[in-house]
């Protein structure tokens, strides 16, 4: 009697774990009834028929990462490339994802490599190391398409390395390293040419302020002639209408001025070593004199009194 009830409880508490399935958060559990797939359960509290249905598979629904090995890559113009990618992918039906395909990971990772070698096999090498995201943009359309009845969405296709054979790699090297020293040249060259245009262009302004200088200095040098034979023309013709008059100072004050004038040059003559002075040099005190008693007419007259008529005689040369 006391062995029944344990049989039952052994009996119930195996019916109640066939039961009760809990699903775990980002799973899916497909469901299958004598082999034949029925249903799909959900993450949480599920119940089944115990003995008649079991669990098929058990699918992850998370995004997952899947590597893709490294292979050589042969280019439109046959240049070898050794190539790597990474697949990022997510199953959005479990049934698809455990029927329709046998080894997921396996099909993705051959379908990945596959389309690495005809996406780039179709383009030369400067295309496939300058175009890196158009590879993977054409990478993941045709990889997403192929995967799609699968149950499988294809996020993303990154290719993480390209690496060309090692001469390449040194020709490309020397090549960057002739194009920065030709860029180097090149800015050189322009600045130098900047320089020398700053160059002229100062030399152009300076010359023109020369100019204008020098013809500010003509106009100013021939002003003052002008002014100056204004006030020799002016100076004559006082000197003539004494004459005309009958004064005689005027006369001395004219031919002493002229007789000064040319003993001062004699003197400043640079090819001079001595200087001979005049031997009656009484002529130079009159003509002096003359002078003077000019200045004392003129200041006489100034004052309103006569002027009295000069008795000095011409000096004599």
């Amino acid at each position: 009697m006391g062995f029944l009830p344990l049989v039952i409880l052994v009996v119930g508490l195996v019916v109640l774990y066939g039961t009760v399935k809990p699903v775990p958060q980002g799973q899916e559990w497909t469901v299958e009834r004598f082999g034949r797939y029925t249903r799909t359960l959900k993450p949480g509290f599920n119940i089944v028929v115990p003995i008649i249905d079991r669990i098929g598979n058990k699918q992850s629904m998370k995004e997952t990462v899947l590597d893709i090995p490294s292979q050589e890559v042969i280019t439109r113009d046959n240049a070898t490339v050794t190539a790597d990618a990474v697949a990022f992918y997510q199953v959005v039906n479990a049934a698809s994802a455990s029927y329709e395909v046998n080894d997921l990971t396996r099909a993705i990772t051959n379908l990945a490599l596959t389309n690495v070698r005809t996406v780039i096999g179709s383009m030369e090498l400067d295309e496939v190391l300058a175009k890196r995201d158009d590879i993977n943009s054409r990478l993941l359309v045709v990889v997403d398409a192929a995967t799609n009845p699968w149950g499988v969405k294809v996020t993303r296709v990154e290719i993480k390395d390209l690496a060309p054979p090692r001469d390449i790699t040194e020709s490309m090297a020397r090549q960057m390293k002739a194009e920065r020293e030709r860029r180097a040249e090149v800015l050189t060259a322009d600045g130098e040419k900047q320089a020398a245009i700053l160059r002229a262009e100062g030399a152009k302004q300076s010359a023109v302020l020369e100019a204008e200088g020098r013809k500010e200095a003509a106009f100013r040098d021939a002003e003052a002639r002008e002014r100056a034979a204004e006030a020799e023309a002016k100076a004559t013709q006082m000197v003539s209408e004494a004459i005309a008059t009958g004064d005689v100072q005027a006369i001395n004050y004219f031919v002493a001025q002229k007789y000064v004038e040319a003993f001062r040059d004699l003197a400043r003559a640079p090819n001079q070593k001595f200087v001979l002075m005049p031997t009656e040099l009484s002529g130079l005190v009159g003509t002096l004199g003359g002078i003077a008693e000019l200045g004392r007419s003129v200041l006489k007259d100034g004052d309103g009194g006569a002027v009295p008529r000069p008795t000095t005689s011409v000096p004599r040369s």
